[in-house]
């Protein structure tokens, strides 16, 4: 972690106009997309902070402590980097998106001791980022980071470990989903009249999921394959529902 944000210092932010530190409203900026990119990071960072504790064989207390200073640590110190760059500014907002995933992870330790709702991810290619590709990206990796029109951000909500029920797999989850799309810019602004009538919207989705964790394995190589995919929604099909196309139903969405 330290490594990345010297790194994250010296080879991201030098290339940035240093400023006094300052604050930045963006609560408003592509249809919150960025605040649930946000929300994301800190849950996975938690998750992955309470993995490295638990196989350490520390205790739970000391897994939970360490997952919430891995997560909000790391992510403050990143948000203070954005306080001090003329290019962007320190956002409350981000911080409270951090802070809630950080909860969502946390919450449920600390109330079933397992992980019922898991935040996931998937993603899919749009038109929108070969017209404006230095800001959404360019090619595929730099678009999974950038195009929020192409991102999903799911709740994955496991169905047996609610109803308390055998006779649904434990592995089995309902996933609803959050998405957006018709966005160039941050804000419902033209730049000069370079992108004019946006036609920004939500999205909404409702479909199933895997929980690869709860899939029963004695190969270590598979346990750790699952638990570092188990942030991907996998491709199933899905309903959505926006104010542009109404209710769809997809063979498969990812």
């Amino acid at each position: 972690a330290a490594a990345t944000l010297i790194g994250l210092d010296q080879l991201w932010y030098a290339d940035f106009e240093r400023s006094k530190f300052r604050t930045i409203n963006d609560s408003n900026e592509w249809l919150q997309m960025d605040k649930f990119g946000h929300v994301f990071s800190a849950y996975q960072l938690s998750r992955a902070g309470a993995n490295l504790m638990n196989w350490a064989g520390t205790d739970r207390n000391t897994q939970i402590l360490n997952a919430t200073a891995l997560s909000m640590g790391f992510l403050t110190t990143v948000e203070v980097f954005d306080g001090f760059s003329a290019e962007w500014g320190f956002s409350l907002s981000d911080m409270a998106a951090n802070a809630a995933g950080t909860g969502l992870f946390v919450g449920q330790e600390l109330l079933w001791q397992e992980q019922r709702i898991l935040l996931k991810y998937s993603f899919h290619q749009t038109r929108f980022a070969e017209q404006r590709p230095e800001k959404l990206g360019n090619g595929l990796l730099e678009e999974m980071l950038k195009d929020y029109n192409g991102q999903t951000y799911w709740l994955s909500f496991n169905v047996s470990s609610f109803l308390k029920t055998d006779k649904i797999p434990k592995w089995l989850n309902l996933a609803f989903g959050y998405g957006a799309e018709g966005m160039l810019t941050g804000a419902n602004e033209t730049l000069e009249g370079q992108f004019p009538n946006q036609n920004r919207y939500r999205q909404f989705y409702l479909s199933l999921d895997v929980d690869l964790s709860r899939i029963q394995t004695n190969s270590s190589v598979l346990k750790t394959l699952f638990d570092v995919f188990n942030l991907i929604k996998l491709p199933f099909p899905t309903l959505s529902f926006d104010r542009q196309n109404g209710t769809n139903l997809h063979l498969i969405y990812f």
